[in-house]
């Protein structure tokens, strides 16, 4: 531990309570900061922050201290210590975070995006050289066995003489059906990168301007704004959690947009306020409930010719992981939010989406 730093100064009793948690759980590894940084591929520097309070760390780092620590005792964890643990992580994420860090957040998403889009860009020059070198093939064989039947027809009598010397001809036939298959499959997969790469880049252009409302009321030192005057009417929220700490946390955190938020805790309910409103900006959907989980919610509303085009933000304890935004992008989402969220964050995707909201209102 002689690598450690004291604990900074000034800092809320949040984040001071959740570090002296995060010290005790890297005490009982019995190991130095740079080793376990590098064990974790992780900078030294940044991890030392984490454990003096100076900086609110991503939930993953402490489940991976849990994990190592378990690992090195032979015992998982309780889950009360785990609970007790996220409850701290949720209040310091709350009361320590800022622009920066919110901006952190979104800049982190806008390179994921960003990696998807540059990925499926290569990805789709690739099917489409792989597509016309396939076609370029096809033409070939048309032509040469074009010239095969021209050559039966003009001469029947050496029909014979001709499948002798052209034994290839079903080899030829089959390799033609083969490469058409082929080009099939190419075209489909094309059309599939494409369409991700397309998806790609609306995210990033919408993470952008999210930056872009942190930015401005980072500079101006004012909450962010709603999009337009408040004599037109602004469009409401629907939050949808079966947690009502979360449903609280969201509406306090809201609170500075001056939007009407309608919090409901179930799936159904949600169909239901849907029902009797048609003038939400965005969906705030949480996706681990009973009964009707996000998923399922989000594909009963993309299936509603009235609510289909209403934006649907995720909100997840899962992380970032891959497999999880990816299959929430393909349930519907525009957009997902990690769980503890940041109130940075979550005014500024609300703020953009109402922004667009009101940009295509007649």
């Amino acid at each position: 531990m002689g690598e450690l730093r004291p604990l900074g100064e000034g800092l809320t009793p949040e984040s001071r309570a959740l570090a002296q948690a995060l010290r005790e759980l890297f005490d009982g590894l019995e190991v130095s900061v740079r080793r376990y940084a590098a064990r974790r591929t992780r900078d030294p520097g940044t991890f030392s922050r984490y454990l003096s309070g100076a900086r609110v760390p991503p939930w993953e780092v402490v489940t991976d201290l849990f994990t190592d620590l378990a690992e090195h005792r032979g015992r998982p964890a309780t889950p009360e210590a785990i609970e007790h643990v996220r409850g701290l992580h949720r209040a310091a994420v709350a009361t320590g975070a800022s622009p920066r860090h919110a901006m952190e957040v979104l800049e982190q998403q806008l390179a994921d995006a960003d990696r998807v889009s540059r990925r499926s860009s290569v990805r789709g020059d690739v099917l489409g050289d792989a597509l016309l070198d396939r076609q370029h093939r096809i033409a070939d064989l048309e032509v040469r066995l074009s010239q095969l039947e021209a050559e039966w027809s003009a001469e029947r009598e050496r029909a014979d003489r001709l499948a002798s010397a052209h034994p290839d001809v079903s080899e030829l036939l089959r390799e033609r059906d083969t490469l058409r298959d082929e080009v099939a499959r190419l075209g489909s997969e094309l059309i599939a990168a494409q369409k991700q790469r397309g998806e790609a880049e609306d995210r990033c252009e919408l993470l952008e301007r999210q930056l872009e409302a942190i930015d401005r009321a980072q500079r101006s030192s004012v909450p962010l704004p709603g999009a337009a005057p408040a004599a037109r009417g602004m469009p409401k929220i629907l939050a949808v959690d079966d947690q009502p700490h979360n449903l609280l946390a969201m509406s306090a955190v809201l609170a500075t947009l001056d939007q009407e938020l309608v919090a409901v805790s179930s799936g159904r309910e949600a169909l239901k306020a849907l029902l009797h409103h048609d003038d939400f900006a965005v969906i705030l959907l949480d996706v681990q409930m009973p009964e009707m989980d996000g998923y399922e919610t989000a594909a009963h509303i993309k299936r509603r010719r009235r609510t289909r085009d209403v934006p649907i933000v995720f909100l997840t304890a899962m992380g970032a992981d891959p497999e999880h935004t990816a299959r929430g992008y393909a349930a519907g989402a525009v957009d997902y939010i990690a769980k503890p969220f940041d109130p940075w964050v979550l005014r500024a995707k609300v703020a953009v989406f109402t922004s667009i909201f009101l940009e295509r209102r007649p």
